[in-house]
């Protein structure tokens, strides 16, 4: 089997945007699935986060914002820990001008499975991009979070239909 990284994408975040109030109750049932996979990873973890625009961010800094926001009970559950890798991002893809590429290169990893937010956006950019890089992708529909439902749906289907993706459940996910 391949070498395996889950990868977390922008579940710190103070849920301050324009789409936050949208997003909140999709994020409530993705957590506690993102939660189990990582409980149970036997595989690098990687969070990749927005910046929020703020180039002096830091992992330290962008929890303690999004701690202190609107939705703390989203984002406490999944704390990174202290030697969680943890890459900031500026753009949609978790690829896009970060060391992600690089990084997964030097752990020999070509199967991403991709949980957080927001599925018709971020994860659905972020897992063409690792397409694109011939990484198998692997999507756990209950561990991504959506503004749009109906975007979502499409975007899981476009996934799994045009760029080889495997969809299932977070219990299914092979670590």
């Amino acid at each position: 089997m391949p070498k395996t990284a889950l990868i977390v994408i922008d579940m710190i975040t103070p849920y301050d945007h324009p789409d936050a109030d949208m997003l909140l109750s999709s994020a409530e049932k993705a957590v506690p699935a993102i939660g189990r996979l990582i409980e149970r990873a036997d595989v690098p973890v990687i969070y990749v986060n927005d910046n929020f625009g703020s180039w002096t961010s830091n992992r330290d800094s962008i929890y303690q914002s999004a701690i202190n926001g609107k939705a703390a009970h989203l984002v406490e559950p999944l704390r990174p820990a202290d030697e969680t890798m943890f890459i900031m991002k500026a753009r949609h893809s978790i690829f896009f001008q970060t060391p992600l590429e690089y990084l997964l290169g030097q752990l020999d990893v070509t199967r991403l499975v991709m949980t957080g937010q927001v599925t018709e956006q971020c994860v659905l950019y972020s897992a063409l991009d690792a397409h694109i890089r011939h990484h198998e992708v692997v999507i756990p529909k209950d561990a991504v979070a959506c503004i749009h439902p109906h975007l979502a749906e499409a975007a899981l289907e476009m996934m799994e239909l045009n760029m080889g993706a495997k969809i299932c459940t977070a219990d299914d996910v092979e670590l």
